[in-house]
């Protein structure tokens, strides 16, 4: 219950706050004035006055295993497609041991680039795999990070015409009944939740209608949130049109996941009419910059699915297609191919990308108590300094961050508490990490 007084900071990415917040009981309790003073005693009082203030960056798309397979040479240089086939049965080598070590890691570097909530999609269950959310679960409560984890899935494989191998499918039956069981262990649907549960059947490449209707009833029935990929690349529209005739929105209507409840990975090939669709059915998209270059896949329209009435997040995707797992970096991305695309410095601005990673994100995970500073949302806050060289000489502090590249938090804090110190994560030994993460990762090559 102690009362923090966050001092004088640099910058803060909030009006009305120039001298300051003050943090109690996990919220913000308070905004202070330039020059003012907070309004009743505090406990303690933190000098940020090298510090540039922002709400804690949401991380609305990733897969955390891929932390295993960067930068893998069977992969390299290639799209999405026969980027997939050449990993997937590489991937369907995951084991308990090797996933805990991809997920801790991936969640440390989140966490140190900013990130105080992060949406992981996982969908790959090989046989000894079957408990993979029940550690991603174990690893973000000792790392103190907030998570939406989501239940993914995958049961059209190569023999039913889908693109993954047979040894990576489940049946239906098994991934709805785990679907419900974890819902019923983790999904808190409370203010200031730290752990939520969403369904996430992977693709339509990779899925059955049946499938996305029943994780549809289901999500509504235990009031949680869905998630999948769409209008990633032109195969997958080709895809759609072949198997179910019909383009990817219109596969969306049909399997009931038009609605408010659904935020989708990418969204980069939809035509006009299908970005107001989306727009009036409120359905959210996390726009990965990163991985969209990385995979050449294209570039998501950011500003017609706002104007349309889309919420728009962030994501760093999968670290095999990024090839980190670092948000701050991800919001610059999001500037400069932003830029390329419209053509114009205006329409995408450096606080316009860091919206986009606050409350743009917090929108797609359908939580308002997270993404902005503001009385009574979560204590949830990324610390910079602009002590390198890389920012001497910048005169606005917080597009600073974005133009000269900050990549690394010196303060992370989540739900009131210090998470990340001096850049690095409490309680973490990185230097170890590294390395049991790197002789994990050997046994992929």
């Amino acid at each position: 219950m102690a009362r923090l007084f966050i001092k004088d900071p640099l910058a803060i990415l909030c009006e009305g706050a120039g001298g300051g917040i003050v943090v109690e009981n996990g919220r913000i309790a308070e905004l202070v004035a330039s020059g003012a003073a907070p309004s009743a005693p505090v406990d303690e009082t933190f000098d940020a006055s090298r510090h540039v203030v922002l709400p804690g960056l949401v991380n609305t798309h990733h897969h955390f295993y891929q932390t295993l397979t960067r930068a893998h040479p069977a992969a390299i240089d290639k799209e999405l497609f026969p980027w997939l086939q050449s990993l997937y049965p590489i991937w369907a080598r995951l084991d308990p041991d090797s996933f805990r070590l991809s997920v801790r890691l991936a969640l440390t570097e989140l966490l140190m680039s900013g990130c105080t909530t992060a949406a992981d999609h996982h969908y790959l269950f090989p046989d000894g795999l079957e408990s993979g959310i029940d550690i991603e679960a174990e690893e973000a409560r000792a790392l103190g990070i907030r998570v939406t984890l989501t239940r993914g899935s995958m049961n059209l494989s190569q023999k039913d015409g889908g693109l993954p191998p047979d040894s990576v499918v489940q049946d239906e039956d098994e991934i709805l009944a785990d679907s419900e069981r974890l819902i019923g262990r983790y999904h808190d649907r409370s203010d200031g939740a730290m752990v939520q549960i969403a369904l996430a059947p992977c693709s339509p490449f990779s899925v059955t209608k049946s499938l996305m209707t029943a994780s549809a009833a289901l999500a509504e029935t235990h009031d949680c949130r869905l998630h999948t990929h769409l209008g990633e690349t032109e195969d997958e529209n080709r895809f759609c049109e072949e198997v179910f005739g019909c383009r990817p929105v219109d596969y969306l209507e049909e399997v009931g996941w038009l609605g408010p409840r659904t935020w989708l990975a990418h969204g980069i090939h939809f035509t006009t009419e299908e970005c107001a669709r989306l727009g009036r059915h409120r359905v959210g998209v996390c726009h990965c910059p990163t991985s969209n270059a990385v995979l050449a896949s294209g570039f998501c329209p950011v500003e017609a699915l706002e104007a349309a009435g889309s919420p728009v997040g962030l994501g760093v995707d999968g670290s095999a297609s990024n090839d980190a797992s670092n948000l701050i970096e991800a919001a610059r991305h999001a500037l400069m191919v932003g830029r390329l695309r419209t053509k114009s410095a205006a329409a995408v601005t450096e606080r316009g990308v860091l919206r986009l990673a606050t409350e743009g994100s917090a929108a797609c995970l359908g939580r308002g108590d997270i993404g902005r500073i503001a009385p009574g949302l979560q204590a949830d806050l990324a610390l910079f300094t602009l002590d390198e060289l890389r920012f001497s000489g910048a005169h606005d502090p917080i597009a600073a961050l974005v133009l000269c590249g900050a990549t690394r938090a010196d303060r992370v804090m989540v739900k009131g508490d210090w998470r990340v110190v001096d850049a690095m994560p409490v309680g973490m030994d990185v230097a170890r990490l590294r390395a049991e993460h790197g002789a994990a990762a050997a046994r992929f090559a």
